[in-house]
């Protein structure tokens, strides 16, 4: 399971832009990393975890801006097609999957 986090915050004024870095180190802590500017991801072994993560982030989002959560699975995680420049690039290998009997 993979959690997104697309936002969109002010950075208009010094005390905005101390609250955009605030907020993007904060995603940084949670073990986010970003994958484009002001997108960033996390992988999350399970629902229940990415329930978990998208609450700490719901607790971080400050007064102004917008912010966008959305929840894949692996499956369709690795059906992301990137492009940088006019190359494609691979994503990188997702974490094994723990399987319990």
């Amino acid at each position: 399971m993979w959690v997104f986090v697309f936002f969109d915050l002010p950075t208009t004024t010094d005390s905005e832009k101390k609250i955009h870095a605030r907020f993007r180190k904060d995603l940084l802590k949670d073990g986010f990393a970003m994958m484009q500017y002001s997108v960033y991801i996390r992988h999350c072994a399970s629902l229940e975890s990415s329930e978990v993560h998208l609450k700490r982030v719901e607790k971080l989002i400050p007064q102004k801006g917008h912010i966008s959560i959305i929840k894949i699975t692996d499956k369709q995680y690795g059906d992301i097609i990137n492009f940088w420049g006019k190359k494609t690039t691979p994503l990188p290998d997702t974490p094994a999957q723990l399987e319990i009997f």
